[in-house]
């Protein structure tokens, strides 16, 4: 077996749970006209929607997990099984959630985009994904 050159698993599991683990987090929507993504270093309310029921900044984020491990592949998702806005009239399209780091001066964790959609009061629910390493929300291969 020949030698091989990579990022040890362990070094990406620390690496994440240095972002991830113990943080008080929080999730903000943002309009489909906005231009979020991962060059934000944090949270910004410039694009952020607004709307009855909707508080800027977004909703907290139950963070019970720490980084997990599988192979070398370091993974986290959100011990919630959903972020959950309730009711909300949210008028104008969005397509896009950051979920953020209050812990670290709002530092961005990650944007992740979904079909645009409004509601009309009523909830909004973004189902988290499975915590593995092959469906977490952030994964480091």
């Amino acid at each position: 077996m020949a030698n091989s050159q990579g990022i040890s698993g362990a070094a990406k599991q620390a690496a994440l749970g240095a972002i991830v683990d113990g943080k008080s987090l929080k999730a903000a929507l943002y309009l489909a006209s906005a231009s979020r993504g991962p060059s934000d270093a944090t949270y910004s309310a410039t694009g952020e929607v607004s709307g009855s029921g909707y508080t800027a900044g977004g909703v907290a984020v139950t963070n019970g997990n720490t980084a997990g491990l599988t192979g070398t592949t370091a993974f986290w998702t959100p011990s919630v099984v959903a972020i959950v806005y309730s009711s909300v009239t949210l008028a104008t399209e969005f397509d896009a959630v950051m979920i953020y780091s209050t812990t670290d001066s709002n530092r961005n964790i990650g944007v992740f985009t979904f079909g645009s959609t409004t509601v009309s009061g009523g909830n909004f629910t973004l189902d988290m994904p499975t915590n593995d390493a092959s469906t977490g929300l952030v994964r480091f291969a």
